[in-house]
């Protein structure tokens, strides 16, 4: 049987701890359609791969838990003119080849996502994943159905990087931090791991709240009857 977790005690901890109190309309859509697909497809997995999926998207869409482009523009032009000009100042230094330049069908591989999708070689990896043509329509990546399925597959799989949840949170290892290896070498592997502890310890299931409330109200019959 599948217990559920309990989204109450979820959301009032992330809330509290990463979203200075207060949870916009979008992030609680862009939570609950993460948490819906894994309890529909993953609720037996381990949940700090949960907790650590959590982690990456809050920090890959800049904290608004919903599909966005690199350099958070409204345009592929957009981002477009925005990455051209930090590569320009020497702002990206770890770039070789400016993988945001449009193809020769004009189609640009930036980063799109929940977690940042880029280079035509991973569109096309993720387009085999999800079974839609992401090469043939990139933008297909900002579609929440089509984002989530390739943030939780792909760190599941491995599909970005080689590493994956299974490596670094197992029966033996919980290594929060050279977790981020799955998506992006140890960039910022530290404040990753703290926001992966933050929602791990918020996943707890339904019924463990269900026992804590029945504690609760037990004890407070007993003082009743002792008053």
């Amino acid at each position: 049987m599948v217990v559920h977790m309990d989204r109450v005690f979820f959301f009032d901890v992330v809330r509290d701890e990463l979203f200075k109190g207060n949870l916009t309309h979008p992030q609680v859509v862009g939570i609950t359609a993460i948490l819906d697909a894994w309890e529909e497809r993953f609720a037996h997995a381990d949940p700090r791969w949960l907790a650590y999926i959590f982690a990456t998207a809050y920090h890959e869409t800049a904290y608004t838990m919903q599909p966005v482009r690199e350099t958070l523009a409204e345009s592929d032009v957009r981002a477009v003119e925005i990455l051209e000009a930090a590569f320009a100042a020497g702002r990206l230094s770890w770039v070789r080849t400016p993988y945001w330049r449009p193809d020769e069908d004009g189609r640009s591989w930036l980063g799109r996502g929940l977690v940042q999708l880029t280079h035509k070689r991973n569109y096309e990896a993720m387009s085999a994943l999800t079974g839609i043509d992401l090469v043939a329509g990139p933008d297909r990546a900002m579609e929440m159905d089509v984002a989530v399925t390739i943030l939780i597959e792909g760190m599941l799989q491995g599909s970005f990087t080689g590493h994956k949840l299974q490596d670094h949170l197992n029966a033996t290892t919980e290594d929060w931090v050279n977790a981020r290896r799955i998506v992006n070498g140890t960039d910022r592997a530290e404040k990753l791991a703290n926001y992966a502890k933050i929602f791990h310890a918020a996943i707890r299931p339904e019924a463990a709240h269900g026992v804590i409330a029945r504690l609760k109200a037990w004890g407070s019959r007993v003082i009743a009857r002792l008053a």
